[in-house]
């Protein structure tokens, strides 16, 4: 009896999260006309393609999605690779004051990103990284190194020390050990960091807002805010069709890299 209860139970919060994805999916299909006329939670009419075909065209997600996706792939990427070094230095090499050095580097999470966004684009205008992608490449790397070097110092703390004797006994050189035993016991882990920073840079508004403006460098997120204005926004259809296109990335992501994402969140299973 309890497990049928567990079952029902988690089925009915199944549907309820699920709920909010069905009203956009209903309303992302309706016609701009069928929009504003019929309030209905069934399907009335079947204008998705089209209205996607509008949000692509009125608002150039076709150019930001693009340059996004080049952000959530060399940024996270860069992240993962750098915290992991932290990482790996501060327990592996045991770096003199490496509990000093990991709080500098995590420190950058104390003050809230609304914070430095002023002083941030008027460093970026001055020194002409405003509205370019190095400039954007590089603000997401540097807000995901710090939770990358958080997720990979408590990772490798969990590898016996032994393992880094063991291999430079045999020989091995440090940067060998890091590539050829560290990084590989910790796939899965990089796997996760990638995930949740990619994931990050893919939904950033914020930022793409203060250090962008053309369609070719700033966010998809960005431009999909773009579409509604106070004169003359797109259609609440449409752009709720240009929301649907843009999540899809994030939930295939998850979809095809769930068994990794699973292990790495252990942060013991490698």
């Amino acid at each position: 009896m309890s497990r049928v209860i567990r079952t029902t139970v988690l089925i009915i919060l199944g549907l309820l999260w699920l709920l909010p994805v069905y009203l956009l999916l209903i309303n992302a299909a309706k016609s701009p006309e069928g929009f504003t006329t019929t309030e209905s939670w069934l399907p009335t009419d079947f204008s998705l393609f089209a209205n996607i075909a509008e949000a692509m065209r009125l608002s150039g997600l076709g150019e930001s999605a693009a340059s996004t996706l080049l952000y959530a792939v060399a940024s996270p990427g860069i992240a993962v690779l750098v915290g992991a070094a932290a990482g790996f230095a501060i327990v592996a090499l045991r770096l003199r004051h490496g509990f000093a050095w990991f709080v500098v580097i995590f420190g950058g999470t104390v003050f809230p990103l609304q914070m430095i966004l002023l002083p941030m684009f008027d460093a970026y205008s001055r020194v002409g990284l405003f509205d370019t992608r190095l400039g954007m490449i590089i603000v997401y790397t540097a807000i995901s190194i710090p939770f990358s070097a958080f997720v990979m110092r408590n990772f490798f703390t969990g590898i016996a020390h032994n393992v880094f004797e063991a291999a430079v006994l045999d020989g091995a050189s440090t940067w060998r050990i890091f590539a050829r035993v560290y990084l590989p016991m910790a796939k899965s882990a990089l796997v996760a960091i990638f995930i949740l920073q990619a994931t990050f840079v893919w939904n950033d508004l914020l930022l793409g807002l203060t250090l962008s403006q053309s369609d070719t460098v700033r966010p998809i997120v960005t431009s999909l805010a773009g579409m509604q204005s106070t004169y003359g926004g797109a259609q609440i259809s449409t752009v709720l069709a240009g929301g649907l296109l843009v999540s899809l990335p994030t939930v295939v992501l998850f979809l095809c890299t769930q068994k990794f994402f699973s292990r790495g969140l252990a942060l013991g299973q490698y």
